[in-house]
């Protein structure tokens, strides 16, 4: 009588593995749950507030530094970094103000956004064919088109100037009481980028370079080319979301969007895009800006000052990002 074959031992997976398996294979997910978790904070700790003028706000807030943070997410992912979106950002809101009057809408929209192509493909050579680290070109060009800004400004003797109407309507309006106007400019901006990155070659060059740029050179992919593309990109972008705080704030001036520069890159690296390059999303991105949108108003409603809701606002930002480096970093 022949004996059953002897079971083979195969390694078990314990809960704790699995879990950080689902997070490294999943990363919207625990931040999905972070978000849940700081909006319910918050509505317990004002159970007072109308939830859907909350949203609302919450959502006009997060749009343009979304936006932001995908410059930072597709250009990270080639293992580079854009400081001069804050700048690119101030300077559309602030021409387009100051054009609007003698100029026309069209005028005041456009030329703002053929100056950011123009940054953006001079930080693209830059780093592309001259080799330059993306954060010295950038940060250096960040700082050229401050100083171009305030000299507009004085040349047009404006301290700020009143905001387009209609930019203001898109920025600030909302739809049945909590939908953002904002989101008709999103919502397409946004598939683009997610649809870019994971169906177009274009977005398979941007992972390639970002993980091994010696192998994308020797597949015959330019990346120079490649780069100048992607940076002008970004000022574009830049440009949009400059557009959108200026609607959502009510103000232009040439340090308009200074205080999203930093979130920006957060919001990238928390959504799981790595700086060193070839791996993330723009999806992650995006649940990162609301997480720190939401994580902003939760420290504002405890009536933190402003020191101390930096600190704890920086805290946050290095604990998930830490986090996520240690679940997605198993193997």
């Amino acid at each position: 009588m022949s004996s059953a074959p002897a079971a083979v031992n195969e390694p078990r997976t314990s809960a704790a593995q699995t879990v950080m398996r689902t997070f490294r294979d999943r990363p919207v997910v625990p931040l999905l749950v972070l978000l849940g978790i700081l909006a319910l904070a918050f509505i317990g700790l004002n159970p007072r507030t109308n939830i859907t003028e909350w949203v609302a706000s919450t959502l006009r807030a997060a749009i343009p530094l979304a936006i932001l943070a995908g410059c930072q997410t597709i250009v990270m992912l080639t293992g580079g970094i854009d400081l001069s979106v804050a700048a690119t950002a101030s300077m559309s809101a602030f021409v387009a103000a100051s054009l609007l009057e003698q100029q026309g809408l069209a005028v005041a929209i456009i030329v703002p956004l053929v100056i950011a192509v123009i940054i953006g493909v001079i930080n693209g050579i830059g780093s592309g064919v001259f080799r330059v680290h993306p954060l010295i070109m950038t940060l250096g060009m960040g700082l050229v088109v401050f100083g171009a800004s305030n000299a507009w400004q004085l040349l047009t003797v404006k301290t700020s100037s009143g905001v387009p109407p209609e930019i203001r309507q898109i920025g600030s309006a909302t739809v049945l009481g909590f939908v953002p106007v904002s989101l008709v400019v999103f919502v397409p901006l946004a598939l683009i980028i997610v649809i870019g990155l994971r169906r177009t070659g274009y977005g398979r060059l941007l992972y390639a370079i970002g993980d091994n740029p010696i192998a994308a050179r020797l597949s015959g992919a330019r990346s120079w080319q490649v780069l100048v593309v992607l940076y002008a990109i970004s000022a574009v972008l830049a440009a949009i979301a400059g557009y959108l705080i200026s609607g959502f704030t009510n103000v232009a001036s040439v340090t308009l969007a200074d205080s999203y520069l930093l979130p920006s890159v957060a919001a990238a690296v928390i959504g799981g895009t790595s700086i060193f390059g070839g791996r993330g999303g723009y999806t992650g991105t995006i649940v990162g800006a609301l997480i720190l949108t939401v994580a902003t108003s939760l420290l504002f409603s405890l009536g933190f000052p402003e020191a101390v809701r930096q600190i704890l606002f920086g805290l946050l930002i290095v604990l998930v990002a830490a986090g996520y480096a240690r679940v997605t970093g198993e193997t």
